[in-house]
């Protein structure tokens, strides 16, 4: 995701002088190097954000102690933190860092790999519009869609549709895929039709003036082929079945703050 950034600020014309990154491991460092090398890398997060208007926290939650334990913040609260740090609250990130610093909460999405991120925000008290408004902007680099929340606790959901959501269809094309195969086409077309199935019927979704419910009902014609597969999914609990595995990954979200909060 880091590097998803890096890469849309500077195709948004960012100039490269205004980025850097910190990267611990040297293999990972050379490669970040040589792709964008007008971008100035260190080893050494102190070296990384002195002087910066804008830190990016992009870590796992497990090492986030050890990050900013290692890290001098030199100017202090005036600094706006990014974190993209999924599970942990904006209070465990102050209660690291000491200090009241104005954060951000971001949830992105892998999609942002190619700039076609959704992302959820959520901002302190001590984010001011100037930095609301910088942040959007750096969001808007890699997503489509930008979305602010007032509920801090709001994020977990964010994480469990948008965040973890891409692996979700990636879980349904892989068994359309399969089943397509096992009905006689071949992997490629297959997965040609899956792939081009999922764009159209989301592009669709997104230019038609009717609700998700609707278009599904206009696709489903009475004793039709469609009507068909919509009934096996229903009898199969398919709604269940998504419903679970939303609150599952909401539930994770929760017990990752959990878990942190105790250390």
């Amino acid at each position: 995701m880091t590097e998803a950034i890096l890469s849309g600020l500077q195709s948004s014309g960012y100039p490269p002088s205004y980025l850097r990154y910190s990267e611990p491991v040297d293999k990972r460092r050379d490669y970040l190097k040589s792709k964008y090398p007008q971008i100035t890398g260190f080893n050494d997060n102190t070296k990384a954000v002195q002087g910066a208007d804008v830190i990016i926290l992009a870590v796992k939650p497990q090492v986030l102690r050890s990050v900013i334990a290692s890290t001098t913040f030199t100017d202090g609260p005036s600094a706006l933190i990014i974190s993209l740090i999924a599970g942990i609250t904006t209070r465990d990130i102050d209660r690291c860092l000491k200090t009241k610093h104005a954060i951000v909460r971001c949830m992105p999405n892998t999609p942002a790999l190619i700039g076609e991120g959704a992302v959820g925000l959520y901002a302190t008290q001590y984010v001011n519009s100037q930095q609301r408004d910088l942040t959007e902007n750096i969001m808007k680099s890699i997503s489509k869609q930008v979305s602010w929340i007032n509920d801090e606790s709001l994020m977990n959901t964010v994480t469990a549709i948008s965040g973890s959501g891409p692996a979700y269809f990636f879980l349904m094309m892989e068994a359309m895929q399969n089943a397509a195969v096992e009905a006689g086409l071949s992997p490629e077309i297959a997965k040609s039709l899956v792939l081009q199935t999922c764009i159209g019927a989301a592009r669709m979704a997104q230019v038609s003036q009717d609700d998700l419910s609707t278009l599904r009902r206009k696709v489903t014609s009475p004793n039709g082929t469609t009507e068909a597969a919509i009934k096996s999914f229903e009898s199969n609990h398919f709604r269940k079945i998504v419903s679970d595995a939303v609150f599952a990954a909401r539930d994770r979200g929760k017990s990752l703050a959990e878990e942190f909060g105790k250390v």
